[in-house]
């Protein structure tokens, strides 16, 4: 029997909502309870190239920063960076992998890498996998917007990464698209070369996060992530104290349970006030944009923005399911407000 992995990522994926500017006194807090709750690994922050505008801390999670804070013993560190910031005019420039990774992980406080990218330019990055595998890095290829690959893209895929240095495959639901029966389809296809490990990142769109999870558990994936709240872009992602009650109900029921009142706490004292103020969670909107594949960016920049009405954002969506939104462009989201309001 597989030994599931529990990876948190509130932090790097919550960040959407505050740019990443979270007090250093919530993430010892936070990192407190994710070892109270025996979390395997935290992923803490992105580390951006880009440093265009203000972000905070978790957004580039620099060694520094790392070092400032009190990372428990027992707990993993990764970081995410984006496939497609290290690509210019269609080619991989190992140089800005080299700036953003500049120490080996024997000399870093980061014990994993993942690397977010699109399936059109995983063949041209994996060099970055190679780096990561030298450098002493668990290396992670996260596959995103999963829902819209065929199953022969995903058979392709497969094959393509069986013979690399990736050490964990994930498959993210960027568009929060999938439901409990494709995530067996598309464990099938990727496990037909795929020997390795296998993630799953679920998105909360369709209230179905963490069915999916728990069926992807089923089909023996080792590598779930979650957020405490849900915490995450757009409608968020399978909730770290729901993710808890349903895989740890053996510890849950013994002498020597896991102790809920750290999560509890910080929850009602930290998550639930940020939740009030951005209002993260599945609605009706990112409802029809996973059925439409619509980027969930589209709906959470709409929500925010008082020049959106609820019919407005109801057109939006229709126009971007027509021009297709499966990534977030500013400019198209101005053309569907000229659009409606023309």
């Amino acid at each position: 029997m597989n030994i599931t992995k529990h990876l948190d990522c509130s932090l790097r994926d919550g960040g959407y909502y505050n740019n990443w500017d979270f007090n250093e006194d919530l993430i010892n807090q936070y990192l407190q309870v994710l070892e109270s709750l025996n979390i395997d690994c935290c992923e803490i922050g992105f580390r951006f190239f880009n440093k265009n505008g203000f972000k905070g801390s978790c957004a580039f999670t620099t060694e520094e920063f790392l070092g400032s804070i009190a990372i428990p013993e027992n707990i993993r560190i990764a970081i995410m960076i984006k496939a497609n910031e290290l690509i210019i005019n269609g080619e991989l420039v190992l140089d800005r992998l080299k700036n953003l990774i500049p120490l080996k992980a024997s000399q870093s406080k980061v014990d994993m890498v993942r690397v977010a990218c699109h399936s059109e330019i995983i063949e041209k990055i994996l060099p970055v996998f190679e780096f990561l595998n030298d450098h002493g890095y668990i290396s992670c290829c996260n596959i995103t917007q999963i829902s819209d690959k065929t199953n022969k893209k995903l058979v392709e895929l497969s094959s393509l990464l069986s013979s690399t240095k990736v050490d964990i495959l994930y498959f993210a639901d960027t568009l929060g698209s999938l439901t409990p029966i494709s995530i067996k389809e598309i464990v099938k296809a990727l496990r037909s070369h795929w020997s390795g490990q296998l993630g799953i990142h679920a998105h909360n769109n369709r209230g179905l996060a963490l069915s999916n999870t728990l069926e992807a558990i089923e089909f023996g994936v080792e590598w779930i992530d979650s957020t405490i709240t849900g915490i995450g872009r757009g409608p968020g992602n399978t909730l770290t104290e729901e993710l808890i009650l349903e895989t740890r109900q053996k510890q849950l029921n013994t002498r020597n349970n896991l102790n809920l009142v750290p999560l509890i706490k910080i929850i009602n004292n930290h998550f639930l006030p940020m939740k009030n103020k951005y209002s993260w969670g599945t609605n009706i909107f990112y409802y029809l944009a996973s059925k439409y594949s619509i980027h969930p960016a589209y709906i959470q920049a709409m929500l925010k923005d008082y020049r959106y009405q609820e019919g407005d954002i109801l057109a939006s969506i229709d126009y971007l399911r027509d021009q297709g939104g499966k990534f977030f462009d500013c400019n198209k989201l101005h053309e569907t407000l000229k659009r409606i309001k023309s």
